[in-house]
């Protein structure tokens, strides 16, 4: 793991397990999702550093990025993977938000 901004940020092979364990993905699709992953870190870290600090020009740089990789990652599911994967989504976003208001909530699971 990294740290980014404060916070801990898996690594491609990380986010890949944890999909891997979520969506049963063949070691195939696995090994797909590790590269979609891969390339993501190195174009945000790209961006990161070409926005200079600058957390909301990142953010919305970003933002084309992160629907690029999941489009790329959805497009190696079956259905059904398909249709858990976009409920998990919906989940991380559901909590992003309540930690930017501050709600924090109770503290993912170590499935996350």
């Amino acid at each position: 793991m990294t740290y980014a901004q404060g916070r801990m940020r898996r690594s491609p092979e990380e986010q890949a397990k944890n999909l891997q364990t979520r969506l049963k993905l063949t070691d195939d699709q696995t090994a797909k999702v590790t590269a979609i992953y891969a390339a993501q870190a190195k174009s945000r870290d790209s961006l990161m550093t070409a926005s200079n600090g600058d957390r909301q020009a990142a953010f919305q740089a970003m933002r084309p990025l992160m629907q690029a990789t999941n489009d790329k990652i959805k497009a190696l599911l079956t259905a059904d993977q398909a249709a858990q994967f976009a409920k998990y989504q919906q989940e991380q976003m559901e909590r992003r938000r309540q930690m930017m208001n501050g709600g924090g909530g109770a503290p993912p699971s170590p499935n996350n």
